[in-house]
């Protein structure tokens, strides 16, 4: 079994002629929010005991087992490698969209350099043409 992430979740769709009435729905929020309350009041607990105050993955995972919820933690380990892996490789996408801008960058302002230089140059050509032609 898998934890689905979000997209999962809102095409998963429903076995042949299943429906649920806006009251399950309603049940089935609730019973969600105080699950996710439950499981960050237990993971807090585990922040105090390092005496932190910011939650970490660790933490969740520390109350998933406390919770009584183990058969969650190795789908969840998964899930979260995953998102690491995938934050990684975008953090290294945007370094390497950086560097390129910097070096096109850099590239752009050697060109103004040199046409600037060579301006000055024309200017300094035309400024002696004109002193011997006086």
């Amino acid at each position: 079994m898998s934890i689905l992430d979000h997209d999962q979740l809102t095409s998963y769709p429903l076995p042949d002629g299943v429906n649920i009435s806006k009251e399950a729905r309603s049940a089935i929020s609730r019973a969600a929010s105080v699950f996710v309350l439950y499981a960050t009041s237990c993971a807090n607990n585990f922040a105090m005991k390092g005496k932190r105050k910011t939650l970490n993955a660790g933490d969740v995972l520390s109350a998933m087992e406390e919770m009584e919820f183990q058969r969650f933690v190795a789908p969840l380990k998964e899930s979260l490698e995953a998102y690491r892996r995938e934050q990684k490789g975008k953090k290294e996408a945007r370094k390497d969209k950086d560097k390129k801008a910097d070096s096109e960058e850099q590239d752009k302002s050697r060109e103004e350099e040199n046409e600037d230089d060579d301006e000055r140059m024309e200017e300094e050509e035309q400024n002696e043409e004109e002193e011997v032609d006086n």
